[in-house]
């Protein structure tokens, strides 16, 4: 039995790559991956649909060693969409090699992202890869040279296509003409694509050397600030913020909140008692409590409990510190 592995977002072009491998009467397993900037939501949900076998894994490890300094720079953020697609392949074609299957297929289009899938970043990727003649691209095979598996006839290469460029209407049609109604729309879902993340994410790689996941998943929500090198102050915007914030608060860290008002939930991450005034401040200032008198705010570090009296922070101080 022919057995292919299929890099699977969920995506519609994943969902046609997918579909036009397994009409060639090939088995498909689909991978998808997971860190804190992108996660397996929409993949599981597809494949769901498609009574697809999924296998996710988490690698956000190698994922954050590349990101730190990748070998062909950054989209117009902190995207390193060439190195990143390099990495799954690199980690799909170990998994190829070792669990026997016969090649690995993705959903890239031709020209359809100017930096990732131009011709030449194609060929960038699949040779970084290490496995280059085992990559198909089912929707844009018959632009590209042919692999191992079309060669040896394992695959019936006129039932490729060739689509190139940006537009999604020949993805469109094909999806009603194969019974697809139910996908998602494209783009979206990579944080490192956004640049409010991006910009807290740089700040971070450049104040904090070592950090943990929970650094990278606090830079989701929140007003972020930056005391110049005294460490940072997030402070929540809303219920959800404020309960994903004490979510991922440890002892090690200060925790304020309002003891007499309505107000976020605000934390100094790593517990620096000298940022406690400036993050009160904060906390008055996003609270429901008068702007022109002080307010009690009760803040918790460990296994203690005390109330500071503070005055709302400036709105000059809190445009100048924000991240």
């Amino acid at each position: 039995m022919i057995k292919a592995i299929s890099l699977f977002s969920g995506g519609l072009d994943s969902i046609l790559a997918v579909e036009l491998i397994r009409r060639q009467k090939i088995d498909v397993l689909g991978l998808t991956f997971t860190t804190p900037f992108f996660n397996d939501k929409k993949a599981q949900y597809a494949a769901k649909l498609l009574n697809l076998p999924l296998i996710v894994e988490d690698i956000t490890k190698p994922h954050l060693k590349m990101l730190k300094s990748p070998r062909y720079g950054y989209g117009k953020n902190m995207n390193p969409c060439i190195d990143c697609h390099t990495l799954m392949l690199q980690i799909a074609g170990e998994r190829m090699k070792n669990e026997g299957f016969d090649f690995i297929i993705t959903g890239e289009v031709l020209g359809q992202r100017p930096m990732s899938q131009n011709k030449q970043s194609l060929h960038i990727i699949a040779k970084n890869s290490g496995c280059a003649d085992y990559i198909l691209r089912p929707l844009s095979a018959g632009l590209l040279d042919p692999i191992k598996a079309e060669r040896d006839k394992i695959i019936d290469r006129s039932q490729l296509l060739s689509i190139w460029g940006r537009g999604r209407k020949f993805q469109i049609k094909l999806a009603a003409d194969l019974g697809i109604t139910n996908y998602s729309p494209p783009a979206g879902g990579c944080l490192l694509t956004d640049p409010m993340y991006t910009r807290r994410l740089h700040d971070l790689f450049s104040h904090q050397e070592d950090h943990e996941i929970r650094d990278l998943n606090l830079l989701k929500y929140g007003r972020h600030f930056r005391a110049d090198n005294q460490g940072k102050i997030i402070v929540g915007r809303n219920n959800t913020d404020n309960e994903k914030i004490r979510e991922f608060s440890t002892d090690e860290d200060i925790a304020l909140f309002m003891a007499d008002f309505p107000g976020p939930y605000v934390l100094i991450p790593y517990g620096n008692m000298a940022l406690l005034p400036l993050a009160a401040s904060l906390c008055v200032r996003y609270s429901d409590a008068p702007s022109d008198c002080e307010a009690n705010v009760i803040h918790q570090h460990k296994n203690s409990s005390n109330i500071i009296k503070a005055k709302a922070a400036a709105k000059e101080v809190c445009e100048k510190l924000v991240i």
